[in-house]
């Protein structure tokens, strides 16, 4: 679905991305309740991410505001979904845990969006950079991207998946994070993005914190 919408035709990706939204959910509702089915359920917020990402009628706004748009579906499913599974926002990583481990985690993102800037060459999201307008952004980046997406893919998707397949759920899910950002068309930064992945699923399985990862990520970012 990811190599469709990015590289042939974004329609047809999306399409694609929904039918296996709808096979997730199906096989979910057919599974009993065991590890597999909150497997089947937290990965429904894959496809949910680039339909959501793709469809929100958001043309003429300034990127941030699309991280910010964005985040507000994706964190209402986090909601559902958290009540679905009966778990509580602790089981999820929503809890601070060795501080100095995470303040280290923290700072890495730094040195980490160095290596990705080098490996990207992005423009910058703010042409004009003011005092006011990084600040408006740091806390989009951290908030909006950096907590939204470890909270569904370390805190959500990689807990079900080790509980279905074990240490190799971390793997598994640092795959997904990584095909999720073939968008930006460079097999190195995928590469990079798959290594970050392995490193921050490490960090929350051995701390069951989401903390430092998060503001690794929205620093990286």
């Amino acid at each position: 679905a990811e190599v469709v919408t990015n590289l042939a035709a974004v329609r047809v990706g999306l399409a694609i991305h929904g039918l296996i939204l709808i096979a997730l959910l199906a096989h979910a509702a057919a599974t009993p309740d065991d590890a597999r089915r909150p497997m089947l359920l937290t990965l429904t917020f894959a496809p949910l991410i680039r339909i959501v990402s793709l469809s929100l009628p958001l043309g003429g706004l300034p990127a941030l505001a699309w991280y910010a748009l964005v985040s507000v579906p994706l964190l209402t499913a986090a909601a559902v979904m958290v009540r679905a599974l009966e778990w509580s926002w602790r089981d999820v990583g929503i809890v601070v845990r060795q501080p100095p481990a995470q303040a280290i985690v923290a700072a890495s993102g730094l040195a980490l969006g160095c290596v990705e800037y080098a490996i990207l060459r992005p423009a910058p999201l703010e042409p004009r950079l003011t005092w006011e307008r990084a600040i408006v952004a740091t806390v989009v980046l951290v908030g909006c991207t950096g907590f939204t997406e470890e909270l569904i893919f370390r805190g959500f998707v990689q807990r079900a998946a080790v509980a279905a397949m074990g240490r190799r759920g971390v793997v598994y899910v640092a795959l997904l994070f990584a095909v999720l950002h073939l968008g930006w068309r460079s097999p190195l930064d995928t590469l990079f993005v798959f290594g970050v992945g392995l490193f921050f699923g490490w960090v929350v399985l051995t701390t069951g914190s989401l903390v430092g990862v998060t503001l690794s990520h929205g620093l990286n970012n």
